[in-house]
Parts: structure tokens; C-alpha cells; sequence
């Protein structure tokens, strides 16, 4: 890849550790102009700077990755999602909200600059596990609406309290699970009850439990 252009590139991750283990892994071969580690200084940073490609990951304070997609819409900036989930709901969701690729922390760095090449230039790329779901939500076996829009109502934080409390875990669970207070967790909760239109926390298993979320 010696002759070929280096690509401006951000990095979007909410773990300093990570983000500095890919910037040592790509640095040689694309030009990384800044990291960020939640939404609002990933927009302030990724409209300034414009970057051709934006690795991002679906879970960040203060709305997730595809907020992030939502408030920069800039037609000369391409997505690639790069996260350690492989679920169904997170690539669909991902795909969805603009993202031209998904590819899961596994992949080595010589792959991922390869798909950062790739996503600049128009391609679509996805670990190979991870195409078989975009497949089934273009031919249907996957009911993407239900599935992403539901989802995207709710934060990254709510995603994980809504999992946690569908699998059976007491609000006291869910707190010592997520090293935040109980009131925290009710407050959560409530949310998640209100922007998802359910009653209570039964309705609310059934609701992820029909989604294969648990």
C-alpha cells in the first residue's frame, strides 16, 4: 500500500485504551487527525475536520453511534463501525442509521486499513459472519423495523439496563452489574417503559424476548 493515498481517518471509541491500540496499528498507513470518546466531541470533531472515513463504535455516552451518524451528515464522510457486538440489532441498526460498513475488534490491522480503503472509495464491507444479517433484513427474514427503530429510541446505557433487566436480573443486579445506583436504574428503567410504550418490566421481557435481545 506504499503508492496508495492515505486517508484522513477519526477514531470514535469511548475506551482510550482501544482507540490508542488502533491508532499504533493503522498510524502508518492513514493519516489519523483525532480520536474522540462520546457523541458530542465525536460531531464537534468529525464536522471540523472532515475526515474520509470515521471508525465508529455503536456504543458511546450520550446516544451511540448512529447519533453520531444523525448530527453529521456530511456526504464527503463515510462510516465504517468498528465494535465488539456481533448482534443482529446493533449491525442492523448501524446500517441503518448510514454506516457503508461493520466490522468487529477481532479483525487484525492490516484488514482494517484495507476496509478503511475500502469504505472511502464507496464499498460496502462487513466482517463475513456479520453480511449474513444485512442479507436477511434486505430479503426480509429479519423484521428490521421492529427490530431498529424500537431500539434506537433507547441509549446505549438503556440498552443495557433493558437486557439485564429481561434477563431476570433485581434493579439491586442491575447496579452492581453496571456500577451505577439503584435510583440510576429505576430512572432507566422508566424510561425505557415510557419511550417503548410498555407497563411494566413483564411486558418489557416479553418485548426483548420476542426480539431475541436475551
Amino acid at each position: 500500500m506504499t503508492d496508495q493515498k492515505l486517508y484522513k481517518v477519526v477514531i470514535v471509541d469511548d475506551h482510550a485504551m482501544f482507540r490508542a491500540g488502533v491508532r499504533h496499528e493503522i498510524a502508518q498507513a492513514v493519516d489519523v487527525l483525532g480520536e474522540a470518546d462520546d457523541v458530542a466531541s465525536a460531531v464537534k470533531m468529525i464536522t471540523e475536520l472532515t475526515p474520509d472515513v470515521v471508525l465508529l463504535d455503536v456504543h458511546l455516552p450520550g446516544g451511540g453511534g448512529a447519533e453520531v451518524m444523525r448530527q453529521t451528515s456530511l456526504p464527503s464522510v463515510r462510516y465504517l463501525a468498528l465494535s465488539v457486538s456481533d448482534a443482529a440489532e446493533d449491525v442492523i441498526g448501524t446500517i441503518r442509521a448510514g454506516a457503508r460498513g461493520y466490522v468487529t475488534k477481532s479483525i487484525s490491522g492490516t484488514e482494517l486499513v484495507d476496509a478503511i480503503a475500502r469504505v472511502a472509495e464507496g464499498d460496502a464491507v462487513f466482517s463475513p459472519r456479520l453480511a449474513g444479517f444485512v442479507l436477511d433484513a434486505f430479503s426480509g427474514s429479519i423484521e428490521v423495523a421492529s427490530v431498529d427503530e424500537d431500539l434506537d429510541r433507547l441509549s446505549a446505557r438503556e440498552q443495557e439496563v433493558l437486557r439485564l433487566i429481561a434477563r431476570g436480573y433485581s434493579y439491586r443486579e442491575v447496579a452492581r452489574e453496571l456500577f451505577i445506583s439503584i435510583k440510576t436504574v429505576e430512572t432507566h428503567v422508566s424510561s425505557v417503559l415510557r419511550k417503548l410504550q410498555l407497563s411494566n418490566r413483564h411486558e418489557l421481557t416479553r418485548w426483548a424476548t420476542d426480539r431475541k435481545l436475551v
